[in-house]
């Protein structure tokens, strides 16, 4: 763009801030813009700025200063607590009870005071009287007679604010352990300044002319149009993009992901956070001596720390399941079962608690049914892993259900969401037998996705179901990270307003 085209896309307030800023020696402050310039406001100023730094005009630059200031200068008037308490335990002698230095200080601030004298090494604690009290060693004594680091601050402090260049760290890290004492403060100078363009620009003879720049009923019915200038449309200047609103990413994926199941014909099943070990373990024939069932894995609560078990029969079915198998013809895990260890409170550690608890409601086939659940782990934080994350679980229960159709849904729904390398091996789980586990190859890498199986005798037979059962967990976090290359998990939950707004899924 030439200069006759940059000067005739200019808008009366940037030729105002042109003129205002060649009068003032080429730079100027939004201050010495108001002054000088006409201007009202620092944000008309600043806004023109930004206008003519976008068409070459202006430069702006910013200088921002980090000053510390006391948050309430006329409670620090009366010296830091430990001041005090130092000239207490000297006008007693050198050495007070805890008792004398509270009722000597007067205004509760005692145990403070106590806290910063250890800190600081300037007394010990020892039997004063036959009671604990404070004696004064001789950094003690000594600083009865100086002025500490933190007290000098403080001082400089009652007078203004001190810039961050002239203060200790050291010191400023103590004072902000001290609640409230201290308080940033930071102050920013802005400079607009010319560029040669922005010279010529100001000198070419451009006149200040009010412009209309919207066309109302008033200005077309009065005739006014005839005389005024119109502001010209530049077409080619900046302008700040503008983003639709958009759902977050995660909950686009789920609406998918439960719009495909419920088009194959899937009910959606759900479960309390918060289940009995019984639901989440005993049902599913997890032995009690599991270490899934260990403190460093699972949450347990401590409010209720207990969740009755109500229906006693499926409770002794359970109870003889786990004991000697039941009438599944399974030998069961052996030992003696624990009633009072599976009425444990915790938060559900996996989803299959909510296909448990449907199966138990709709144990007559065919059902099939699905779930996004949130789950909780004991799990250390890292690029693949969180303590609370999402499961994508499904049954279906069929008299006809096999192996080959459990591995034919698995590669639908993975390719429904554009994957095709899937890889599928087995694995173990004790409600399961076939099972397996799902891996999609992602980054150079295969990364696990879930588990999947057939459910045993031992998880139906207590609920009269005969007919096979198909059963899948996949990683929804993880599907996201496919779907969209993350490769840091942590990166979903982070409120980077700027990645959401860029982000073109649908």
């Amino acid at each position: 763009m030439d200069m006759n085209e940059i000067l005739a896309g200019l808008s009366y307030n940037e030729k105002r801030l042109l003129l205002a800023l060649d009068k003032n020696n080429g730079r100027g402050t939004p201050a010495d813009m108001i002054r000088t310039g006409g201007f009202g406001l620092e944000v008309e100023v600043m806004g023109s700025a930004s206008w003519l730094a976008s068409k070459g005009l202006a430069q702006i630059s910013e200088e921002s200063t980090k000053y510390y200031a006391l948050t309430d200068p006329e409670a620090s008037r009366n010296g830091l607590p430990e001041r005090v308490a130092l000239k207490v335990i000297d006008a007693a002698g050198g050495s007070i009870t805890l008792s004398g230095l509270a009722a000597g200080m007067g205004n509760g601030e005692d145990n403070i005071a106590v806290g910063w004298l250890m800190r600081k090494k300037l007394a010990s604690m020892q039997d004063v009287n036959g009671e604990k009290g404070l004696v004064l060693n001789d950094a003690g004594k000594a600083a009865l007679k100086t002025v500490m680091p933190d007290e000098a601050l403080v001082t400089r402090m009652l007078e203004a604010p001190v810039p961050e260049s002239e203060a200790d760290p050291k010191v400023i890290k103590d004072l902000k352990g001290r609640k409230g004492m201290i308080k940033e403060i930071v102050e920013t100078v802005r400079e607009i300044s010319l560029t040669d363009d922005g010279i010529k620009a100001a000198r070419s003879g451009i006149e200040v002319k009010e412009e209309i720049t919207e066309i109302t009923d008033e200005i077309v019915q009065s005739g006014k149009w005839k005389d005024v200038e119109f502001r010209k449309y530049d077409v080619q200047t900046f302008a700040p993009a503008v983003y639709p609103a958009k759902k977050n990413p995660l909950t686009r994926l789920g609406n998918e992901v439960r719009r495909m199941f419920t088009e194959m014909g899937f009910n959606e099943m759900s479960s309390e956070y918060v289940q009995p070990a019984f639901w989440n373990m005993d049902v599913l024939f997890i032995p009690q001596d599991h270490p899934a069932r260990d403190m460093q894995d699972t949450f347990f609560l401590e409010n209720p720390n207990r969740i009755e078990l109500e229906d006693k029969d499926l409770v002794a079915k359970i109870k003889a399941i786990h004991e000697n198998g039941g009438n599944t013809g399974s030998t069961g895990w052996g030992g003696e079962w624990s009633e009072e260890k599976a009425s444990q409170a915790l938060l559900r550690t996996h989803s299959t608690v909510s296909s448990i608890r449907y199966i138990a409601d709709h144990p007559d086939a065919p059902q099939k049914a699905f779930s996004i659940s949130r789950i909780f782990r004991k799990e250390s934080i890292d690029a693949t892993h969180l303590p609370e994350f999402s499961q994508i679980e499904g049954i279906i229960i069929d008299e006809n259900a096999n192996l080959d159709m459990l591995i034919s849904i698995i590669r639908e729904f993975y390719a429904r969401m554009g994957f095709d390398k899937i890889n599928v091996r087995p694995s173990y789980f004790p409600y399961t037998e076939p099972s397996m586990e799902l891996e999609v190859y992602f980054n150079g890498k295969w990364l696990e996705l879930g588990g999947a199986g057939i459910f045993r005798p031992e998880v139906l037979e207590p609920f009269g179901v005969k007919t096979p059962v198909l059963a899948w967990g996949f990683g929804f976090e993880r599907l996201a990270m496919l779907k969209w290359n993350i490769t840091d998990i942590r990166d979903l939950y982070i409120s980077d307003l700027d990645s959401l707004k860029r982000n073109t899924v649908f």
